[in-house]
């Protein structure tokens, strides 16, 4: 183990709140002492089985407790997943089935060790301690709080007002989170900054309980590719860690200056001194920011990819954006893929991007459109999930993203 302060230093980046500083400090101190290490929990409740590089941010967060001698207790909430976190709801969300919440499980795990150390992880499901729960038992955890107290949370407060329904088990959902805590003996509890309420009820039940309080730690809820709206695949503003080496480089390209330097604190594995002289060498104009993106865009993909395909993809952006001198700010449409892909002269037609589809057809004839680069020939063309660059003569681009 490193020593307890170099610890506090790397565990601090990025991080938005600690409760409490000194608690953590005393905690590093002891396990470093007692070269015993602690007992890192994070739940996820396997609701959404494709993982984003906004989801990755707490799983960073992980992986480095691991380097540093920790046990990280990734805990996937299969009886919780049944009930749903009602966190930043504004409505009770539909109950997952048990085959639902299982197979999201499974997805779950393929994808966290592209970024934990499997044999460092201990995966547990928390259905493990509450499945052999009676109702008396279930009566006393509920008996634990009281309905004003959760109230004061601002979700719950909000539909109360506003007269929309709470039901009882989301009243329970952040006990249930809480005991989770106090099974598993928690050190240190990670969660994202609307996790705070859930990550406070785990510390007032573990002092309940007579055991020593955890140590709470909230990390920021990452910002999408519009730089405004949190990470989200409904909104359509996120790199999925599954998205094609090419897309995804693309995409981190696309990003403003100041969102890359959040990315690159959250996301990067580079050290917090280089992480520091990138900060300042972009302020004062020694490193191009647009070399720095590149150089994350490409640690990402390999990262999730490998390296081969990294290379491949930073000499397709370069090909594209760079040597072809593609405006870096294009028109992008938008369409939603069908079965057997998007006919393009569809998409040009209804965009309004060419008058019809039958000129549409005569120009792909004459080799008038390229698509990623490559002359297009074949007018029955589709385009499945993904981006594209299409030119359609000598000057016009536009960017075409096809959603599934």
């Amino acid at each position: 183990m490193l020593p307890p302060e170099k610890q506090f230093e790397i565990i601090k980046r990025g991080t938005v709140e600690i409760i409490l500083e000194e608690d953590l400090k005393k905690k590093l101190e002891k396990a470093y002492k007692d070269k015993k290490p602690l007992r890192i929990k994070v739940g996820f409740d396997p609701t959404a089985p494709d993982i984003h590089l906004g989801h990755t941010v707490l799983l960073e967060k992980m992986r480095q407790f691991q380097e540093l001698g920790h046990e990280v207790i990734f805990l996937i909430g299969d009886f919780t997943g049944m009930i749903g976190d009602p966190s930043g709801k504004t409505e009770t969300r539909k109950p997952l089935t048990r085959e639902e919440v299982l197979k999201n499980a499974e997805t779950y795990k393929e994808q966290v060790f592209k970024i934990l150390h499997p044999e460092k992880t201990d995966i547990r499901f928390n259905s493990e301690w509450f499945a052999s729960m009676t109702a008396l038992d279930m009566c006393r955890l509920a008996g634990a709080e009281t309905v004003a107290r959760m109230l004061e949370r601002e979700d719950f407060k909000k539909r109360f007002t506003e007269g929309r329904p709470i039901t009882i088990l989301e009243f329970l959902y952040p006990l249930l989170q809480a005991y989770d805590s106090v099974y598993l003996k928690a050190d240190i509890e990670l969660g994202g900054t609307d996790q705070k309420f859930n990550l406070l009820m785990g510390r007032q039940l573990m002092k309940m309980y007579g055991m020593e309080e955890q140590v709470i730690i909230t990390m920021p809820l990452l910002e999408g590719l519009d730089g405004v709206q949190k990470m989200s695949k409904s909104l359509g503003n996120y790199i999925g860690i599954n998205e094609p080496p090419d897309e995804m480089f693309g995409k981190l390209m696309s990003i403003n200056d100041e969102l890359m330097l959040k990315y690159y604190e959250l996301l990067s594995h580079i050290s917090i001194e280089e992480l520091n002289e990138l900060k300042t060498g972009i302020k004062e104009g020694r490193i191009n920011p647009r070399d720095a993106k590149e150089s994350l865009a490409f640690e990402i993909v390999n990262r999730y990819h490998g390296r081969e395909y990294a290379e491949k993809a930073r000499e397709n952006f370069i090909r594209l954006f760079r040597k072809r001198e593609i405006p870096e700010e294009i028109e992008t449409v938008e369409i939603k893929e069908e079965k057997q892909g998007v006919w393009l002269p569809k998409i040009l037609k209804e965009s309004g991007i060419i008058k019809s589809t039958s000129e549409a057809v005569r120009l792909i004839k004459q080799g008038g459109i390229r698509v990623n680069d490559e002359q297009i020939t074949n007018p029955d063309i589709k385009l499945t999930a993904g981006e594209y660059i299409v030119r359609i003569g000598k000057r016009r681009f536009i960017k075409i993203k096809v959603h599934t």
